[in-house]
């Protein structure tokens, strides 16, 4: 079992924050209609705040979601069992897509020193990731990204200090008019859509994890359902995350062995987790507000489909708890 890559990578080839950049110029050229402000920074950096002083919207989430994806896949409301609002999230190159892209996996921090004030903490998703390409993950991809322009994601309720955006702009190797900043706090629409919008990029970061080639994942489908963002910003990150650990349901496309098929989709679902079973926002306080504190395989989808494409074999695992979902997030009549 190996998680390296033996394949080169599928897209590979494309220049991801090139490729993306129209979807960035249309949340930035609709923003009044998206309920987001644009500005930029002394130096010509853009900020685009989806969330802080501005309402967002479900329609700036759902497009922020597919910037993150690097514009390598879809991102949609869709009709789903037992909750009004679901999304739907899609790609063909998922691996590129989810892990490439939109996993929140870069450290950006800054001390009280450096800011002046508060520190400063924030997990950076989206296409510019892979043109810093600083995580240990670009390195068992094979790959990194190339250009003149970045967009990066944040989930925060204020600006980056100036500290953070110049290691930005740095490791990006990216002229300050280059580099687009969106900023997505989780209890604002926009932010608790984006995050939501992760459901598929969840099963690749646990399929990762539990060491299954990712060259032989082909295609992904995801839905979970979208709650309604709460103003305290732990519960709003309990909800986006309680909707895809009860509610995400995942379709995997893979190639390779039945018997790896199979215990992908065994492995896979979050009832394999002891932590399994309560509010995420309850499992977060417990762990005294430390992720890493919180057993790892708690962090995937709810149901999981895993189909071989050279067999046309399927497995299934796992299972949604909408019930516990509606006890969380509606009010009894």
């Amino acid at each position: 079992m190996n998680n390296r890559s033996a394949a080169p990578l599928p897209g590979a080839t494309i220049a991801l924050n090139e490729h993306v950049a129209p979807w960035v110029e249309r949340l930035c050229a609709d923003a009044a209609a998206l309920g987001v402000e644009v500005s930029h920074d002394e130096r010509g950096v853009r900020l685009v705040d989806a969330g802080i002083a501005t309402p967002g919207s479900i329609a700036a989430g759902l497009l922020v979601g597919e910037i993150c994806l690097g514009g390598l896949g879809r991102v949609e409301l869709a009709p789903g069992p037992d909750w009004p609002s679901w999304l739907q999230v899609r790609s063909s190159l998922p691996v590129l897509a989810c892990l490439g892209s939109q996993y929140a996996g870069w450290s950006l921090a800054a001390s009280k020193e450096e800011t002046g004030g508060k520190k400063f903490f924030a997990l950076g998703s989206g296409p510019a990731r892979a043109l810093a390409a600083k995580e240990a993950l670009y390195g068992e991809l094979g790959w990194r990204d190339q250009g003149t322009r970045g967009v990066l994601v944040m989930e925060v309720d204020r600006p980056p200090p100036a500290v953070v955006i110049d290691k930005i702009l740095r490791d990006c190797a990216l002229p300050p008019e280059g580099l687009t900043i969106v900023l997505t706090p989780t209890r604002s629409a926009a932010g608790t859509t984006q995050v939501v919008a992760r459901v598929l990029e969840v099963a690749l970061h646990k399929a990762h994890e539990l060491h299954f080639a990712l060259a032989d994942i082909v295609d992904g489908v995801g839905w979970a359902p979208l709650p309604a963002p709460h103003p305290d910003g732990v519960e709003a990150m309990g909800r986006s995350n309680d909707a895809i650990l009860y509610g995400g349901r995942v379709h995997l496309s893979v190639r390779g062995s039945d018997a790896e098929a199979e215990r992908l989709a065994r492995a896979l679902p979050c009832r394999n987790s002891p932590d399994y079973g309560r509010s995420f926002a309850q499992t977060f306080r417990d762990a005294g507000f430390d992720f890493y504190k919180i057993d790892p395989a708690l962090f995937a989808p709810a149901e999981v489909w895993v189909s071989n494409v050279d067999s046309g074999r399927s497995w299934h695992a796992g299972g949604t708890d909408l019930g516990l979902l509606q006890r969380l997030w509606q009010e009894a009549s």
